[in-house]
């Protein structure tokens, strides 16, 4: 199995192999891909007719690789005459320079061939090929060969040019070469993606044709972008170099929403290069002390889609926020209820926690006042849509059987919620962590109620009806027999009995009762959830639990931080910062680019962590899960006009300063040292130690 190679600019990437290499297939996303659409599907360089082999690959930047490559297979030593060195590049369109060397002392002639083809495959038909509605056509224009699919006002094409003398036809280009000794040839090859059209529900397409920008743009973008973020200064490379790979990673995956001038976070590559609510949420939660100015674009891009009606297709409600936006064929003629979809159930309490977040943090009182109709809408909805049975908690439960997600919380696989024997309930479920996010919007709703909207009565009804939600909470959902929070509730109330790690959600909303905060950190930290490298999903005596599988028992590195986040509220400082070890060791083996998910081994039995085999990489809340890290570790929390720095790090980790700090209070410095091991020892409470490899 050939190693997969991707560069990124936004919603804009390009799978392929270590050659270069982009070969037909129905259901990989390998190929040229761009709001939600595969504008190449074949890609492929030959020499003379042969196929070239890698000599190396180099991953310069995330929208640049080069690749260094012979003709012809593996042979124990290979004496090249001829070597091709393929440089591409993504930023707006993407841009590939070619080019054949000559390395003896005659002249060669070769013909060097590339195979172009475009299937226009959705991203969902990927997931589940299937036929196209309407063919593609080739058309050979001078010097260009387009690539174009239409199916009503439905309008994707591919424009692929060539600097070079060429003879194009509709499945490719060749070009007859002639190199002179020690010298060599060089083509650039432009592709260009074209979406025109109307999508078939409320959101419509424009001409986009998207503008390319040039290397040094992209660079000059990027180092805007990092130098705007604090400075991180560590005796600690692995953690140097996870900060800065987050940074990065960030600014690949940002892109301009064909419908806003905005600019977001796409959630994850290859399956979710678009806007996620609850993903982007949580990301811009995770980001806020370093990148805060994502904020605005998302909260904007939300509220502009926050639903205004009941549509049972895309599980749209007044006041509900998006689940998911899509722009490819599938959504545009409502074959998936993608544009928007509404079918997840915390985007909307989540929506009310970041607006709160975000002017703690910043003091930006003019947003949380221009949206305050959005979030009383957003609060209204946990209420009255959010509360299905009405019995004052949220649950979940599709509108739409057919085609809509059964599941909608964060853990939204088909078994992701179920009894401690393996059992699924019914539906509707009302999972614990969804009522956390509920007590949560409404404190900080009636922060803001009392603070910015000018309505004390509206602010204590808020209160006392989250006093309420955490009383009936924790006495409904607390397990007397294994203190613990139920993973659910289920139709009949009775209580969906798995030990998760939804359970360090709740210390993050503050939904524990005191008394109960310590069994929850014990729990968190035993064997049954704690892995070594990090919480996984589900405990290990559940029936459906499996070190790989999506939700039942692998770690997910934004769970952790949200976990490790919750701990640190609930002043299990230690804690919180035995998980932050564990997940930035893991960083470390994953060269600072942290997965969706990983295995759920114990860490005694491996050296590294076991990777996830479908794992999203690079995806948006585990990129800025170090960066939520790094706020725990150092004890970050806005106070008023002041910024609280109380660091408590682990043994070992050494020495942080994160200098620059934006916020309300402009701009500050944070310092922490973890203590030495005598200095524990001294203390008599010491970090567990790492966990050694068997």
């Amino acid at each position: 199995m050939r190693k997969s190679i991707s560069i990124l600019d936004g919603n804009t990437f390009l799978v392929c192999d270590e050659r270069g290499d982009v070969d037909p297939s129905p259901s990989v996303p390998t190929g040229l891909f761009s709001y939600d659409t595969r504008f190449l599907s074949t890609w492929r360089l030959r020499l003379d007719g042969e196929r070239l082999h890698a000599l190396s690959v180099d991953d310069i930047r995330y929208f640049e690789t080069r690749f260094f490559l012979v003709p012809g297979e593996p042979t124990h030593y290979v004496d090249a005459k001829v070597s091709v060195i393929r440089n591409r590049m993504i930023g707006g369109s993407f841009v590939e320079d070619l080019a054949v060397l000559n390395h003896g002392d005659r002249e060669v002639d070769v013909t060097v061939r590339v195979d172009m083809g475009s299937d226009f495959a959705d991203i969902f038909e990927v997931k589940n090929p299937q036929p196209k509605k309407a063919p593609v056509s080739a058309i050979v224009e001078e010097g260009q060969l387009r690539l174009r699919y239409r199916r009503d006002r439905f309008h994707r094409e591919t424009v692929i040019s060539t600097d070079a003398a060429a003879l194009i036809d509709p499945g490719g280009m060749t070009f007859q070469v002639r190199v002179p000794p020690q010298g060599e040839w060089q083509t650039r090859l432009q592709v260009r993606t074209l979406v025109l059209g109307a999508q078939e529900r409320d959101f419509r397409d424009t001409v986009k044709l998207r503008h390319a920008r040039s290397r040094d743009e992209l660079d000059e973008e990027l180092r805007r972008w990092t130098s705007a973020a604090p400075r991180l200064c560590s005796d600690n490379p692995s953690i140097m170099s996870t900060y800065r790979r987050s940074l990065v990673d960030l600014a690949a995956l940002r892109y301009t929403s064909i419908t806003m001038a905005a600019q977001l976070v796409a959630a994850g590559l290859p399956w979710f290069m678009t806007v996620f609510g609850r993903d982007s949420i949580f990301t811009c939660l995770q980001a806020l002390p370093f990148t805060p100015q994502l904020v605005p674009a998302t909260l904007g891009t939300l509220v502009y889609a926050q639903g205004t009606r009941v549509d049972d297709f895309s599980d749209e409600e007044p006041g509900k926020i998006l689940h998911e936006l899509r722009y490819g064929e599938s959504a545009g003629f409502e074959e998936q209820p993608h544009s928007p979809y509404y079918g997840s159930a915390d985007s909307t309490p989540l929506f009310v926690i970041l607006l709160d977040e975000y002017e703690r943090w910043t003091g930006d009182a003019t947003l949380v006042r221009a949206y305050e109709f959005e979030a009383r809408a957003a609060l209204r909805w946990i209420d009255t849509y959010g509360d299905l049975l009405d019995t004052g908690y949220l649950w979940y439960q599709t509108r739409n059987p057919a085609t809509g997600l059964p599941n909608q919380c964060w853990k939204d696989s088909p078994d992701s919620v179920s009894y401690r024997d393996g059992r699924l309930p019914g539906f509707p479920r009302a999972t614990c962590e969804l009522q956390g996010y509920a007590y949560d919007a409404k404190m900080r709703g009636a922060r803001l109620a009392r603070l910015f909207w000018n309505d004390p009565a509206y602010a204590d009804r808020l209160e006392r009806e989250a006093a309420d939600l955490k009383a009936r909470f924790n006495e409904e959902f607390w397990i007397a027999d294994g203190e613990y929070y139920a993973l659910a509730l289920d139709a009949d109330g009775g209580q969906v009995d798995a030990l998760s790690s939804n359970i360090g959600h709740l210390l993050w909303s503050g939904i524990v009762d005191e008394s109960r905060a310590g069994r929850v950190a014990e729990l968190l930290l035993s064997p049954r959830l704690f892995s070594g490298w990090g919480v996984r999903t589900l405990a290990t005596d559940s029936a459906r639990y499996n070190p790989l599988g999506y939700h039942v028992g692998t770690v997910w590195p934004f769970d952790n931080s949200i976990i490790a986040w919750g701990l640190w509220r609930y002043g299990f400082r230690r804690e919180a910062a035995t998980i932050c070890q564990g997940i930035l060791d893991a960083a470390e083996h994953f060269h600072g680019r942290l997965p969706e998910a990983f295995a759920g081994y114990p860490r005694t039995r491996t050296t590294y962590p076991v990777e996830y085999p479908t794992a999203c990489s690079p995806q948006a809340w585990s990129t800025g899960a170090p960066l939520l890290l790094l706020r725990v570790l150092l004890g970050l929390d806005p106070h008023g006009e002041h910024l609280i720095v109380d660091p408590e790090l682990p043994t070992g980790i050494g020495r942080i300063e994160l200098l620059n700090i934006p916020g309300r209070w402009g701009r500050m410095d944070a310092f922490g040292r973890s203590h030495t091991p005598e200095e524990e020892e001294l203390e008599g409470t010491p970090f567990p130690a790492r966990p050694s490899a068997l």
